[in-house]
This record gives C-alpha cells, structure tokens and sequence, in this order.
C-alpha cells in the first residue's frame, strides 16, 4: 500500500506553494488568514501521482467504477485517481447554479463511484456531487480528498479518507475578526480583491 507520510506531504506543500497566509474568501462563502491552493501541487506530475497514488490505495478493494470531482479543482486528481485505479473518470460542474453532467458524460445506473475533491471546508461541492451521482442511480461508495482542512468533522455518510487532515480556522464573514485588521480580503483563485 502506498501511503505518504504527513511531513512529505507538508514538504510538497511547502515547495509547490499550496499553503498561504493572508485574509481568503473561501468557496463556502466564510473567511480564513490559511488558504491551501492545491492546484499548485497539480503542476508536478510526479507529486500529483504520489497524492493520487495514496487516494487510491485508500479505496482499491471498493470495486470502484467511476471517479467524478467538481469542477474546476478536482479534474486533475480525478483522472489521477482514476488512472491509478484503472478506471473511467468524468467531473461535475456548475450549471444554472448547482453541479451537473455536461460534455455527454454519464453515469451508469449501479455505478460504484468514487467522489473526490482536492480540499473539504463544509464539504457543500462534495455533498452536491454526492446528490448527482445519486440521481443518477449511482452508489457512492467513498469519498477521497487531498486536504481535508476541517479536522474531521465534516462526515458524507461514506468512506472517506484525505491525504492530509489540517484543521485550519474560517470564520462566518459577519464574525471574521480578520476584517478588522484591514488585510484585503482576497477570492482565492484569482488576483481579485473584494
């Protein structure tokens, strides 16, 4: 089994860039001085094997199907997990506000897939993922995530298993103390301010 240890993992974040200080607007609509950009860890094909590689010895007695993740963060980890399991591969997106199949990707009915995500917060991509698969008459039989950054507490009702659980403070945006301190709120993903 493949299994990579939490100070390589914290190594590679530390040299790809993932983890970053400052004042974040999270996904989840609250705010953190911590933002992990897994993305950039995604521009190393070997260190996106080795994450890949851990995810998918997680679930390799799961008679895995399919691997989906939401657009846009988990396209690269899905394919990656999915390669190592030697299984098909598709991601979600947001259409009309809510996650979809587009690009005539289907999910067979009785598919047992496997849903992943780069970093959970609230875990609201994964649940809307979680809500397609299962309308679509496929059983989710786990969940995979790189970071799982609320410490646990976050539960699918599925296996789960990250690479790496960091429990990283995000507050309600009415009640970021962050805000006061006059560090520019920034949207994660993009060189905007708010």
């Amino acid at each position: 089994m493949y299994n990579m240890e939490r100070d390589s993992v914290l190594k590679i974040f530390k040299e790809t860039g993932v983890l970053m200080q400052g004042h974040f607007l999270l996904a989840s609509g609250r705010h953190s001085d911590t933002y992990l950009q897994c993305a950039r860890i995604f521009q190393y094909p070997d260190y996106s094997e080795k994450i890949a590689m851990t995810l998918a010895d997680y679930f390799s007695d799961d008679d895995i199907d399919l691997v989906i993740g939401p657009a846009i963060g988990a396209i690269i980890l899905s394919y990656e997990v999915a390669r190592c399991l030697g299984v098909k591969t598709i991601f979600a997106e947001q259409e009309d506000g809510r996650m979809a199949l587009r690009r005539g990707f289907e999910i067979e009915k009785g598919s047992r897939v496997l849903v992943v995500e780069d970093v959970i917060t609230t875990g609201g991509s994964v649940k809307e993922v979680i809500e397609l698969v299962r309308s679509c008459g496929g059983e989710v039989v786990g969940v995979g995530t790189v970071v799982d950054r609320s410490g646990g507490t976050v539960d699918f009702g599925v296996k789960q298993r990250c690479v790496i659980s960091m429990e990283i403070k995000s507050y309600p945006a009415e009640e970021c103390p962050i805000c006061s301190t006059g560090i520019p709120l920034t949207k994660p993903g993009s060189k905007s301010m708010i």
